[in-house]
């Protein structure tokens, strides 16, 4: 079984309406779907917004299901030229850029403390452009932000939720699939542009969802 950790609704409904779903629940506050996809069973969690969701949703879901897998896609931000709006990238690696213990051990911001790296591994084998998330909880247009992301960690999207969800997967030793669709860019006000672009944004990641279950073993 697939377990996928979806932050908001809008993004879950790409795979719930052209799915068979065979059972709603709760798990810990969070609405959560079993169903079959082009003939993969799988469990959606819905998480809500924001690291600490993201990580409660995925603990929940994986515990509940012991799953192969686990999936997560949306949303997120492009950080410099190479990220194409509405277009449909696998993520590598992903960093908690709002994550910063320099001053404590001299580490390079991100990295946690029980590991060397910032840099969380993402199962990457795709047909997609491969891409470095970056995560933290703030959607913004700080120019401190787009120096640190860009000059620092290198990353090319940015979103609330990805990096969160790497960890967890980690620490439980589960396969992770992560695929972002870009709804805003570096240049423009973001907010707005999220607003104009998150429907066609979603329609991308609609499209791209069969080919997304093919790729997740």
């Amino acid at each position: 079984m697939i377990t996928a950790i979806i932050a908001m609704e809008s993004e879950a409904e790409i795979l719930l309406k052209n799915a068979t779903v065979t059972a709603e629940k709760t798990l810990l506050g969070k609405k959560t779907y079993e169903g079959e996809f082009h003939g993969k069973k799988f469990a959606l969690v819905i998480c809500g917004v924001g690291k600490v969701n993201a990580a409660v949703g995925a603990a929940a879901g994986i515990t509940a299901y012991r799953p192969s897998s686990v999936l997560n896609f949306g949303v997120a931000g492009g950080l410099n030229e190479s990220a194409k709006l509405c277009e449909i990238y696998a993520i590598n690696k992903a960093v908690q850029f709002d994550f910063d213990l320099t001053q404590l051990n001299g580490g390079k911001i991100g990295t946690l403390d029980e590991y060397d790296s910032p840099y969380l591994p993402v199962l990457a084998k795709s047909a997609f452009p491969l891409a470095t998330l970056a995560t933290g909880d703030r959607f913004n247009d700080s120019t401190q932000d787009l120096a640190l992301l860009n000059d620092e960690l290198y990353a090319d999207i940015r979103d609330m939720e990805g990096a969160a969800i790497a960890q967890v997967a980690l620490s439980a030793k589960v396969p992770l699939y992560m695929y972002k669709a870009i709804s805003d860019v570096v240049g423009g006000d973001c907010v707005q542009q999220y607003r104009d672009n998150l429907a066609r944004a979603l329609g991308a990641l609609t499209a791209a969802v069969p080919q997304i279950f093919n790729e997740v073993k």
